[in-house]
């Protein structure tokens, strides 16, 4: 398999993801897919530095990534995908690359309080496209678990969705 992890993360490539999932999960690289990170140079080399050596890190926007998908998951090598929001992986999907055959689940880490966005657990708030996205990944068959770190305790999207409909 070569998708061994699929996260959501504000933060996108950080200490947590490094040092406690890797620990958790197979992993030989990263392949994080955010737009405006892969389309900053600077931006761009300080996610790729996080991931340790000698694992391989790479920032992807969600076209370069949809358009490399087949070579992703034909590798011998087990890569997370991180990405910053739910709609990211449903354009991802929408432009061909179908993760949830190769991973169908969906780990959220932090996704910070912002202008319009309600919170649904700690550490995560999220807005209406957000909970959109949430559900279209859930209608095509992902588990969705919001979980920070290995150890904490998770819960499922139908008890985030709760709290945001509340």
């Amino acid at each position: 398999m070569a998708i061994s992890f699929i996260r959501i993360d504000d933060r996108i490539i950080h200490g947590q993801v490094v040092t406690r999932w890797m620990s958790e999960r197979p992993c030989d690289g990263v392949v994080a897919v955010d737009d405006p990170s892969a389309n900053n140079p600077i931006l761009s080399k300080v996610l790729k530095s996080a991931v340790p050596q000698p694992l391989k890190g790479f920032v992807m926007t969600v076209d370069r990534t949809a358009l490399k998908w087949n070579d992703i998951v034909s590798s011998k090598k087990n890569y997370f995908l991180i990405v910053k929001s739910p709609e990211t992986l449903v354009s991802l999907y929408k432009e061909g690359a179908n993760f949830i055959s190769e991973y169908p689940k969906l780990n959220v880490g932090p996704m910070s309080a912002r202008d319009n966005a309600k919170k649904v657990g700690p550490n995560v708030a999220i807005t209406e496209n957000e909970a959109a996205a949430f559900d279209t990944l859930s209608q095509l068959g992902m588990t969705i678990e919001f979980q920070l770190v290995p150890d904490s305790k998770s819960y499922s999207w139908e008890n985030a969705k709760m709290n945001f409909i509340s």
